[in-house]
């Protein structure tokens, strides 16, 4: 357990939050990189493939793109200033000059993807899911263990401003002991993504929604290093004629799911694509000393509610010792933990800087970065377990952990 702590130590505050921040010496956020050595990287998938900052970072530069389509092609070397591009993914692995590829194609294609890049010598930085199905994530793992080259995952909640603000109050021990948890990423209105122009299906057709599990179990995972160890989940679908014949056979637009955790405490997702909900990726931290509630979006009601002596009287006119409950001004680290130029706002939260600073900081100081093939795997197969358990009615599942 000691061992699983010291991975995730993050920041500790010298006082209050504007005091000078020390960090493990893991993370590299503080001033900047000391090395003058860059990476060049080649970014493959032209639409969230764009929204990174790689050409921004003083460690990094971008030797080559690529993408199937020819628009999307432009608009990637429109992004990082760079005049080679490549028609497949094929072809840019070839280029010797390429030392790491940032891969942003769909999550049915990580997998093959992720081991065809390994295995050309490239380090990989991919997007969400790790993979669809626990077979594939055990292939990556055994490719990544055997090229011994680093591969990451760009898991935006582990960098979202939240969550880093309940990383500084779980590294400070003010949660006391969290004893359950929960997180909520409602998407209403992806369907409008499930077709392109022309009518064909895209990959996010009738995707279930545990498939994409991660800005959910991050909440958890990336805050206190726990792993989720058995789940129930329960679907939810309309007989809508939208799902009908996806290649994914999935009823369900939306799933809850009840995990328990191997210190025997509980959490709570929901990844959730149709409904009168919120677009939002939120978290909660409840402890027994402490509590920190995200805000739903645009509400900017950030809340910690601490136990304390304060005599009160329920709602049934009882005298009761209730907590305290204050607003919390979100701090955005973003200004503080990043080095220039590459320390601004950024998609998702911010935290679109935070992933490109990782991945190359790592590979100039040969460390495993934060969301490794470990963690990458402990937030994707909780989801592939909890939709297994979604279409068999809520049976309870245990998760395999793959190593």
């Amino acid at each position: 357990m000691k061992k699983k702590i010291n991975r995730r130590k993050f920041i500790t505050l010298v006082g209050s939050s504007s005091a000078a921040i020390c960090l493990s010496p893991r993370f590299a956020f503080a001033g900047m990189p000391k090395s003058d050595r860059k990476i060049r990287i080649g970014v493959v998938g032209g639409r969230f493939g764009t929204s990174f900052f790689f050409n921004e970072h003083p460690n990094c530069m971008v030797e080559a793109v690529s993408d199937l389509r020819e628009d999307r092609r432009a608009a990637l070397m429109k992004t990082y200033h760079c005049s080679k591009s490549y028609d497949s993914l094929e072809f840019l692995l070839k280029d010797a000059k390429v030392e790491a590829v940032g891969i942003f194609t769909g999550a049915p294609d990580h997998a093959r993807h992720v081991i065809m890049a390994l295995n050309a010598g490239k380090h990989v930085l991919c997007a969400v899911p790790a993979a669809l199905s626990i077979a594939d994530c055990q292939m990556i793992l055994e490719t990544v263990k055997r090229t011994g080259l680093t591969y990451m995952m760009a898991e935006t909640t582990t960098y979202r401003q939240p969550v880093i603000t309940a990383k500084k109050f779980y590294q400070q021990g003010d949660f006391g002991h969290i004893f359950s948890s929960g997180s909520q990423y409602y998407h209403p209105g992806l369907e409008e993504l499930w077709f392109e122009a022309d009518g064909k299906t895209t990959w996010r057709h009738g995707l279930p929604p545990m498939l994409y599990p991660t800005h959910v179990t991050a909440h958890l995972i990336a805050v206190t290093g726990e792993r989720l160890t058995s789940v129930s989940c329960v679907g939810w679908g309309d007989d809508s004629p939208l799902l009908k014949g996806n290649m994914f056979k999935n009823p369900f637009w939306n799933e809850t799911a009840f995990f328990r955790t191997d210190r025997g405490n509980a959490f709570i997702g929901e990844v959730c694509w149709k409904g009168a909900l919120v677009e939002t990726e939120r978290g909660e931290w409840r402890g027994d000393k402490m509590s920190f509630y995200a805000e739903y979006k645009g509400l900017d009601t950030h809340q910690v509610i601490s136990t304390v002596n304060q005599r009160a009287t329920d709602s049934a006119g009882f005298p009761v010792l209730s907590p305290k409950m204050e607003k919390h001004q979100q701090e955005m680290w973003w200004k503080t933990l990043l080095p220039e130029p590459i320390n601004h706002n950024s998609g998702h939260d911010g935290s679109h800087c935070f992933i490109t600073h990782e991945f190359i900081t790592s590979l100039i100081e040969n460390r495993q970065p934060e969301v490794n093939i470990h963690e990458a795997l402990a937030y994707t197969v909780p989801g592939i377990v909890a939709h297994e358990s979604a279409l068999k009615h809520g049976e309870m599942m245990n998760i395999p952990t793959l190593d």
